[in-house]
């Protein structure tokens, strides 16, 4: 079933991405089944079996509570996604923690996250009202703190999925502040269900 439910995800992906072309119908019924697969991925791989496994099980389902947020089009639906997704990236910096930390690479990659985010700041903040300001910097700092923990577990399929939903959420953050259009859906949604298909096969690892 595990291989199943992956399929059903790509497969309502190629769905969605038709969707996101103005088919609001097709769009809408495609992302929330595409981000029940990568659910359906973890849970048939014996996610709750294990407290790794669960914590990323938990970071999954509010990044398919996000995804179906972030269907809405207004201000408030947005915020609440991006809250939905911060939290998840919390659930994940515990998960990661679980399977074991390197100081060292936690200290290397932790500045270059800090530097890199900083950029994206100022990449994001000239295209950034006032109120935005204070969000945007929180989910920042959570995800950079996310990669840095997944670069810091050693696991290349968790550093791979991390890596990944890093750059979608640039996709993301571009389409929403900086140039809207279905271009930034063409990369970004790809690197996303890819990085949580990855977190999901990972819980394979400690089974």
């Amino acid at each position: 079933m595990t291989w199943v439910f992956t399929g059903l995800t790509i497969a309502a992906l190629v769905v969605l991405l038709a969707g996101e072309r103005g088919n609001v119908t097709l769009r809408n019924v495609a992302k929330p089944v595409a981000s029940a697969g990568f659910i359906g991925v973890a849970l048939s791989a014996g996610a709750l079996d294990t407290t790794y496994g669960s914590w990323v099980f938990l970071g999954l389902l509010l990044g398919g509570a996000g995804d179906v947020l972030l269907l809405g089009a207004s201000r408030g639906a947005f915020l609440a996604g991006l809250v939905s997704f911060l939290m998840g990236h919390v659930v994940y910096v515990v998960a990661f923690a679980i399977l074991g930390l390197e100081p060292p690479i936690l200290l290397i990659v932790g500045g270059v996250s800090l530097v890199v985010g900083a950029l994206v700041f100022v990449w994001l903040s000239p295209h950034l009202d006032r109120a935005m300001v204070g969000p945007v910097i929180a989910y920042v700092v959570v995800i950079s703190v996310m990669v840095t923990a997944a670069a810091a577990s050693t696991v290349p399929i968790v550093i791979l999925g991390a890596v990944a939903f890093y750059f979608s959420d640039m996709s993301v953050a571009r389409d929403r502040f900086v140039a809207p259009g279905f271009v930034n859906r063409v990369w970004g949604l790809p690197l996303y269900y890819g990085a949580q298909l990855l977190l999901a096969w990972s819980v394979t690892l400690t089974r």
